[in-house]
């Protein structure tokens, strides 16, 4: 990557910031643009002790920030766009969530336009794709299968959305007479080290005596460990530099998993905490038809109190299909077009999480018993 430089977006995030530390790593790289709104202190910390051959910039500002983008953007060779308002639990605005995974990706797609950026590579989500239905079963699915999310629900709509304007930029002209190429990649629910969502499974286990929640026994999925989901982004981008490999590539989304072995994500949570005592809750759930028109009830709920009040329901329609669904899928065109192969095998994934829920456990052990002197 003689002469090349590379911007992340989102690049403080729980994805991002295994991209960058697996970016640094590249040879020739000479500078990786870190972009975020804010970075803590402890990362700024970290990222500052990997600089190595490549230069490592942080930059922090809002991405609904034409200027600060158009900046972000000149001179760079390359973009990876990791960032993302994720929820799935309508807890934050759906104009915020529309703004910033909609209106952000299309402000960003035309500053690499404007400044000549050849390669867009859109970090995506399984959720494009589905489930639309629990009782629906889709197993080892591929990119050829015509699957799209008919949910409304802002996240897996916007991220859609998002989607299909960097796939249609692919050939745009840039400014320099160059022409764009990008591609998207759809990774599984990804898991591993400092994930928001399994420290949030840890914490309710932690205040309820090792019980883990227990409201996905239904599922069948196959996650994909963070630092697998990191590195296929960096493949991406190898083959997007190869002008061969970028005519086939470009326009292209790919399936993002690994070897992680199919299953309900309650299993996941169990398999990954067990050795700290955690245990799954033995208690009988609703049917989940039952939960399915509960979540209805709940959303018809929360749109009358609309005009008086926000009222976040605890759980509706669309998490009820996302907990309770068959949803695997295949690998092995990412492997084929990409030369993806998974850098972290499942027992290393699992090494890996299981020691970093260790130590949120031995805190919470630590700090209830300052409490208790």
């Amino acid at each position: 990557m003689a002469g090349w430089s590379c911007l992340v977006t989102g690049a403080g995030g729980f994805l991002g910031q295994r991209i960058i530390r697996l970016l640094v790593e590249e040879r020739e790289l000479q500078e990786i643009r870190a972009l975020d709104k804010a970075f803590r202190p402890e990362l700024q910390e970290e990222f500052s002790k990997l600089q190595s051959q490549s230069k490592l910039t942080l930059l922090e500002g809002d991405i609904l920030d034409e200027q600060f983008m158009k900046r972000a953007c000149q001179g760079t060779s390359a973009v990876i766009h990791a960032a993302s308002v994720i929820d799935v639990f309508n807890a934050i605005p759906r104009e915020t969530i529309m703004d910033v995974n909609v209106k952000g990706t299309q402000i960003l797609l035309e500053a690499c336009a404007q400044a000549s950026v050849p390669i867009f590579i859109y970090t995506s989500t399984i959720e494009v794709a589905g489930p639309n239905s629990y009782r629906e079963v889709i197993r080892d699915a591929s990119e050829d299968q015509p699957l799209e999310s008919t949910w409304s629900a802002p996240y897996p709509h916007s991220k859609k959305l998002a989607e299909e304007a960097v796939l249609a930029a692919n050939g745009w002209a840039l400014r320099n007479g160059g022409i764009l190429s990008t591609c998207a990649l759809r990774p599984m629910y990804i898991y591993g080290e400092g994930s928001p969502f399994l420290r949030g499974f840890v914490d309710q286990a932690l205040r309820n005596h090792g019980t883990l929640p227990h409201n996905s026994k239904l599922s069948v999925v196959n996650p994909v460990y963070v630092g697998n989901a990191a590195w296929a982004h960096v493949l991406a981008l190898r083959a997007l530099r190869d002008p061969e490999r970028a005519a086939s590539v470009g326009g292209q989304f790919y399936y993002i998993a690994d070897d992680t072995p199919p299953q309900s994500y309650d299993q996941l949570n169990y398999a990954l905490g067990r050795e700290w005592g955690f245990h799954l809750d033995a208690r009988r759930g609703l049917p989940v038809l039952l939960q399915y028109w509960l979540g209805f009830l709940l959303e018809m709920v929360s749109l009358l109190l609309r005009p008086v009040c926000r009222y976040r329901p605890p759980f509706n329609r669309h998490t009820v299909t996302l907990l309770n669904s068959v949803f695997t899928f295949s690998y092995k065109k990412a492997q084929r077009d990409l030369g993806y192969k998974p850098l972290f095998s499942w027992e290393q994934a699992q090494q890996n999480t299981a020691a970093w829920i260790g130590a949120l456990v031995k805190r919470h052990r630590e700090a209830g018993r300052a409490k208790a002197r």
